[in-house]
């Protein structure tokens, strides 16, 4: 017999600890909201009105200034007033450790217009500092998806034409009454030294002193469509671009993705290749641009030029510029291919990515560049083996079957794990009323899926910071969630505790707000892994073999199936105590794997810093990763489990001594 005091006792500790599992969820929630305005860091609109007036007076400088003497007074007055204003914007920025370095390169930059110094120094200064500008406050430098050519057309003869001329030849219908006239796009020598990701930036921005006004209010995608189709004009596309296109191997690796395309002058590729050449391709790719295969958001050849990037600016003693290019290294070059590269060789891609953690990591700690030299040669050599791994003719159509199959299993197995754990509580509770906010958690969950997989497809792209971000808080909110319930259901595992709980409290504890804790919980286990699994697909899908993978993915849902119903069956034979001793024990491993996995995540989104630890294996099925801060939190919730064990039970000897 129990009395009165001991229920309400009971009755009250159960809904404090639905309580503060619901509190863990807001709060939790809040930090996902608030996580990516903390990340934005610096305005876009400053830096690039900044990037814009250097590459404007990268151009221009040269009508304004000959041998030391002024060319053109009214010229020479704006590049002094330019120069200025990008000291003045550049000054305006958010502090970061390179704000300082960057305002002293634009006072620089600025003395230099005051001292007429020579065209070719003056346009040389002004791209490496947009250079470091873009290193130190990123803002997008190319579209999502190749743009329109025939909408940029309408929009020209719309917006653009009355000025500019139909044909680009500055000599619209309106053109006349403007001082200063507007630029001849025809103009080939312009032209030379202006990239879309340029004109890009002046319909968006407008240009101060003239009648070019803001285009701001047409959307990104149009504003990429209009800077292609005005990029035409001055070189026309021929047959031989397409050729050279298409026949030179070591060229496209030059322009692996529209990032790429879009920041390229002919002037720049000129230099490599020779001027005549570097006219023909681009004038093809900008007409073009759907020619530039670009299946996924980052590419190996971007994550070598990042660390080579990353090298140089170590080399010359900026270790944290070193780093942020090292982490874009991996983020905007190997995360996206990352999941095709999983489903074919995930022992590759795992050295891959504990070697560029290693690389940030010695960064970090100031090694000496001999050795960061031969970290990025290692990365190099892996990054060659991947390149052989993902080319064409590797696939085939057991790997990809393998790896459709193997991707939905790992990843639904941890979801299926807790979800069922969920509903065998639920149905040994005889509250099977409530199994229903489970179904819909995890329904809710997939359909969110299906959303994120359109937007993800036909809108924006997935970038590798918010894979990461999505999978570090998700995986830790649930490890928090988990560590809870785990410790609470160990306390319930001897069958007197549990029958006194049942008759007590449970049907008070569980109401309509433990309810919509069951769905969030469902739904936050579900759809973690759920988009985790539409990364790794979509990068199976764009190889094709759509069958095969279909295939895959039916198989592995049919085994899943059968886990399931086994696992309820057996769960169902269970005694109460035994149920409850076995699923605080999963759960409480899952909490451990799982924590592992969220610090891991955050690792590689360049939130939290890397110490390897050379002695831990990295298995990533457990959540083990050989880093001393991923390794910590799991030892942390390992002790939390612990002491929770012992507290539970202390709380039995106490209750069978009364």
């Amino acid at each position: 017999m129990t009395n009165p005091e001991s229920q309400n006792s009971a009755k009250n500790l159960a809904v404090a600890a639905i309580g503060r599992l619901l509190a863990v969820l807001a709060f939790l929630a809040m930090v996902l909201g608030l996580a990516t305005p903390a990340l934005a860091g610096a305005s876009d609109d400053d830096v690039q009105t900044a990037w814009r007036l250097l590459d404007y007076v990268a151009v221009d400088y040269r009508g304004a200034v000959t041998d030391g003497q002024v060319k053109s007074a009214q010229e020479y007055a704006e590049m002094t007033e330019f120069s200025a204003a990008v000291e003045t914007k550049i000054t305006a920025l958010p502090a970061s450790t390179n704000r300082a370095s960057l305002v002293a390169e634009a006072k620089a930059f600025r003395a230099m217009v005051a001292a007429k110094a020579a065209p070719d120094d003056v346009a040389k200064a002004a791209r490496t500092l947009a250079g470091h500008l873009l290193g130190a406050y990123p803002v997008p430098l190319a579209p999502n998806k190749a743009p329109d050519l025939a909408r940029g057309a309408g929009l020209y003869a719309q917006n653009c034409a009355g000025c500019h001329g139909l044909n680009g030849d500055g000599h619209g219908p309106d053109a006349a009454k403007l001082n200063p006239p507007p630029v001849a796009f025809r103009d080939a020598g312009r032209a030379r030294e202006r990239s879309p990701f340029a004109l890009y930036q002046v319909i968006g921005q407008g240009l101060g002193g003239t009648a070019m006004r803001s285009f701001s209010e047409l959307p990104s995608q149009d504003r990429w469509a209009l800077a292609f189709y005005v990029s035409r004009f001055a070189f026309a596309d021929s047959d031989d671009g397409e050729r050279l296109w298409k026949t030179d191997a070591a060229l496209r690796s030059r322009i692996p993705n529209l990032a790429a395309l879009a920041g390229l002058t002919p002037a720049a590729l000129g230099r490599e290749i020779g001027q005549d050449k570097a006219e023909k391709v681009l004038a093809y790719l900008r007409a073009h641009p759907e020619a530039v295969t670009e299946v996924r958001a980052g590419s190996l050849s971007l994550a070598h030029d990042k660390l080579q990037a990353s090298l140089a600016a170590y080399e010359a003693g900026d270790r944290e510029g070193a780093k942020k290019l090292a982490l874009s290294a991996y983020l905007d070059g190997f995360e996206p291919v990352e999941p095709a590269l999983a489903a074919r060789d995930a022992t590759l891609m795992g050295r891959i990515e504990a070697e560029m953690g290693n690389l940030r990591a010695m960064i970090g700690r100031g090694e000496p560049v001999a050795a960061i030299k031969d970290q990025v040669a290692v990365l190099d050599t892996l990054f060659s083996d991947a390149e052989e791994v993902l080319s064409p003719g590797a696939s085939s159509t057991a790997s990809t079957f393998i790896g459709a199959f193997t991707i939905l299993l790992r990843e639904g197995l941890e979801a299926l794990l807790i979800v069922v754990a969920m509903i065998a509580f639920l149905r040994k509770a005889d509250r099977g009323e409530m199994v229903r906010h489970v179904h819909g958690g995890w329904v809710a969950a997939l359909a969110a899926g299906g959303v994120t997989w359109a937007v993800a497809t036909f809108f924006i792209g997935v970038s590798g910071a918010s894979r990461e971000l999505t999978e570090g808080f998700g995986s830790l909110f649930a490890a928090v969630v988990l560590l809870s319930v785990g410790i609470w259901m160990h306390g319930k595992s001897q069958a007197g505790e549990w029958q006194r709980y049942i008759n007590e409290t449970l049907g008070k504890a569980l109401s309509r707000s433990s309810a919509w804790f069951l769905f969030g919980l469902a739904f936050i286990v579900v759809y973690r892994e759920v988009f985790e699994t539409i990364l790794f697909y979509a990068a199976l899908t764009a190889q094709g073999n759509g069958a095969v993978i279909l295939a895959g993915a039916g198989s592995a849902v049919f085994l899943l199936g059968v886990i399931a119903w086994v696992m309820l069956r057996f769960s169902a034979k269970l005694p109460v105590s035994e149920f409850f001793k076995y699923s605080s024990a999963l759960i409480a491993v899952l909490a451990v794997v799982l924590a592992g996995k969220g610090v891991a995540a955050l690792q590689e989104a360049g939130m939290i810093d890397i110490a390897p630890l050379a002695q831990i294996p990295r298995i990533p099925v457990l959540g083990l990763f050989p880093t001393w801060e991923s390794v910590g939190a799991q030892l942390l919730t390992v002790a939390v489990v612990a002491v929770g064990a012992w507290y539970n039970g202390r709380l039995a000897s106490k209750s069978a001594t009364a």
